[in-house]
């Protein structure tokens, strides 16, 4: 196996790979009504990684586009930011869709518009996070903490796909995919979906995902611990380093991103895949930081 190149291991090595490369894209940012939204997209720019068009109120205009030469739509509510911002994008003006101080509904409603939204037909739509903690020596991705309930043999299919693309995009040559589970055994009568856990793995080896190691059942720890593998006697390709993890529904997922950024303070970022763009989904509660890393994350993944 060919040896991996040199990976993105942090945040901080993101942002220095995107002024390497010159990466600027055109991000279009939906009613950027607070301080946390408009600061961390202010950050991005003096980075230099994004260019943004701002569909804000009048207020907006006058407080913050105008001092900062931001282009600006203007909307008279976040019903018809969400409307007017899923325009700039069908339109090909944009490479990158934000959310700002909007519930979520709303802006999805406009995304997933059947005929005027921005969802090709027949794509999965799931959500995808990178964090960095400090006890783990790298990025670790994950996904589904916000979309999908209980992911279908098709949609658990492509999480893997669109996380294959995302550690090829840091990097990381064959990414170490885990299949989470709460223990190393499948369980045909209480947990009937590691049964297909057998044939993900088959299908990855005969490379259906691209370049990739995926193993499971695996728990956590065994996923993310060598040394937990070796006082257990499991053996896994994974060896305890995994890059990714595919959890096996949405409890799972959001458990645990909201455990170790309370807990353990992991900076993150994350984006929606499925639709035409990447979409930065923040919670109108997350940090500057998250919602800076967010971007970044985008700009790097967009095509």
């Amino acid at each position: 196996m060919p040896e991996e190149r040199k990976t993105i291991n942090d945040f901080k090595q993101l942002i220095h790979l995107l002024k390497e490369r010159k990466i600027c894209k055109r991000t279009v940012v939906v009613w950027p009504e607070e301080s946390h939204t408009q600061e961390a997209v202010l950050k991005a720019v003096k980075e230099g990684f994004i260019k943004p068009i701002l569909v804000c109120s009048k207020q907006t205009l006058e407080d913050y586009a105008k001092k900062n030469n931001f282009q600006t739509i203007i909307a008279e509510s976040p019903e018809e930011a969400a409307r007017k911002a899923v325009e700039v994008i069908r339109n090909g003006d944009a490479d990158i869709l934000m959310k700002g101080f909007l519930n979520t509904d709303v802006l999805l409603r406009a995304v997933l518009d059947k005929e005027v939204g921005i969802r090709p037909k027949d794509t999965v739509l799931t959500h995808i996070t990178a964090a960095k903690l400090a006890e783990y020596p790298k990025l670790l991705f994950f996904t589904d903490a916000a979309v999908i309930p209980f992911p279908n043999e098709t949609q658990r299919r492509a999480q893997i796909k669109y996380l294959v693309d995302f550690c090829h995009a840091f990097e990381i040559e064959y990414p170490k995919i885990a299949l989470i589970h709460c223990s190393e055994k499948v369980d045909e009568r209480h947990f009937p979906y590691t049964l297909s856990y057998k044939m993900i793995k088959a299908e990855a080896a005969d490379g259906l995902f691209g370049k990739c190691i995926i193993d499971g059942p695996l728990d956590m720890i065994t996923s993310c611990s060598l040394e937990a593998l070796r006082i257990k006697q499991i053996e896994s390709p994974i060896n305890g380093q995994a890059d990714a993890l595919i959890f096996p529904d949405i409890e799972a997922g959001n458990l645990f991103y909201k455990t170790i950024t309370l807990f353990c303070h992991a900076e993150t970022a994350a984006i929606l895949q499925g639709t035409m763009v990447p979409v930065v989904l923040p919670s109108r509660g997350d940090t500057i930081e998250s919602k800076f890393y967010s971007l970044a994350l985008a700009s790097l993944v967009t095509r």
